[in-house]
């Protein structure tokens, strides 16, 4: 499934809490993941594609308060 990953809306976001999220649900490894939340915090949106496998992605990615859209 690819999401598309609109903005952070949490008041101190934590980088390194959101790269590991990336790379649990994204199966992707860390420097992507730190480079893609670099982008993602800066205001920039990004299209992820998450692993089926992976365990509640859409709740992991709320409980870090960031919005999203799914694309297919």
């Amino acid at each position: 499934m690819k999401l598309n990953l609109l903005s952070c809306d949490a008041d101190r976001p934590n980088k390194r809490t959101i790269s590991r999220c990336f790379v649990e649900i994204a199966n992707m490894d860390e420097s992507l993941a730190s480079e893609l939340t670099d982008i993602l915090l800066e205001g920039d949106s990004i299209e992820i594609e998450v692993d089926p496998n992976a365990n509640a992605p859409l709740r992991a990615l709320r409980k870090l308060s960031i919005d999203y859209e799914i694309i297919e």
